[in-house]
């Protein structure tokens, strides 16, 4: 994108070396499974459609989200739609087993009230084919444009990660092969929250993409070492996930200042309590931000486009109003100043790409 070129949500990347073209903006579909809080079937409509009319046409989901409850949602809002206007994403690695008993319907993961399933882990061949014919029919249509092995990796897995990469190395690859040489999807890769697994798969198999959660944000710029080069250099995608880092970036720290005795334990950060230095960091871009006139989640959005490897940014939400203001967030204009103020500043690494005025 050149300088002084307007963002548009429907501006469109390719992904990878396939035909598959995503839009700038994405909707990530863990708030609708009910990640924190319960989110019924009429909002999560309303979501769904107020995405579409903002012009995102980029759906991810999973079955682990809500217990397959996200997928049941985005399917009913799309399935109607024509099926070559929007690019479909789900994931595969686990298989959810009915669940009775008192434990079915409460709230776990952070899942607030997920259906009555449990997720079993399974990268087999087989595993891969039967969470990817579960994921047609939940969602009720024919084709799965992006398939992700999902959650491989020490990050979910510790000391069962070699256990499970051997299952995903013998089969679990082979299945992505053969469902992308079928046509049955468009294109294949891994959703995880660390880089190291993406680069270990790229050396063992041929993805077209990933979708990284949490590692190329306005706070971390780390692949930016590996990952992001050889990305470049493979033609392989990203599709960036939690650009927010788990809500820091979406609220700032600004508030703790300004409510004296605020909670600042109610900061997460990757999935957790924010540590006091990552607070400190976060309060340094807020006021770089504030000094410019930019919302700090517009920049937090808006950064990771700037890469070339990135295909589409992500954004979670639960409901329309937190769609429409992601949505305002990224369409938010933003001087070139405060890229290079926080370059400066040594808060944002000098190799990385800045945003188009």
């Amino acid at each position: 994108m050149s300088a002084g070129t307007r963002i548009d949500i429907a501006s469109r990347r390719r992904v990878g070396r396939t035909a598959l073209e995503v839009t700038a903006l994405g909707l990530g579909g863990a708030g609708l499974g009910g990640l924190y809080r319960d989110v019924g079937e009429r909002e999560a409509r309303a979501t769904v459609d107020r995405a579409w009319e903002a012009g995102i046409r980029l759906f991810d989901t999973a079955p682990y989200y809500g217990y397959t409850k996200s997928e049941h949602y985005i399917g009913a809002a799309l399935r109607e739609r024509e099926r070559d206007a929007y690019v479909l994403s789900t994931k595969a690695g686990r298989l959810m087993r009915p669940e009775r008993g008192e434990r079915a319907r409460a709230p776990r993961d952070g899942w607030a009230h997920p259906l009555p399933f449990a997720p079993v882990y399974d990268y087999t061949y087989d595993g891969i084919m039967r969470s990817f014919d579960d994921s047609l029919q939940r969602l009720g249509v024919a084709r799965i444009d992006i398939l992700l092995v999902h959650d491989i990796g020490t990050f979910t897995h510790g000391e069962r990660h070699a256990h499970y990469w051997r299952q995903l190395s013998e089969g679990g690859f082979k299945a992505l092969d053969a469902l992308r040489a079928s046509g049955a999807v468009r294109a294949v890769g891994l959703g995880v929250n660390e880089e190291a697994v993406v680069l270990d798969a790229m050396r063992e198999f041929d993805i077209d993409c990933a979708l990284l959660a949490g590692r190329y944000t306005l706070l971390e710029q780390r692949t930016l070492d590996l990952l992001l080069p050889e990305c470049e250099r493979r033609g392989v995608s990203l599709l960036i996930g939690g650009a927010f880092n788990s809500g820091i970036l979406a609220r700032g720290v600004r508030h703790l200042r300004e409510a004296p005795g605020a909670a600042s334990s109610a900061l997460k950060f990757n999935y957790g309590e924010a540590p006091a230095e990552i607070v400190e960091r976060v309060e340094r871009i807020e006021a770089v931000c504030d000094a410019h006139g930019v919302p700090l989640p517009s920049a937090a959005l808006r950064f990771p486009y700037a890469h070339p490897a990135v295909a589409s940014v992500l954004t979670g939400a639960s409901s329309v109003d937190e769609l429409a203001q992601n949505v305002a967030s990224f369409l938010a204009p933003i001087p070139r100043t405060l890229w290079e103020t926080l370059r400066r500043e040594g808060l944002l690494d000098a190799r990385a790409p800045i945003p188009a005025a």
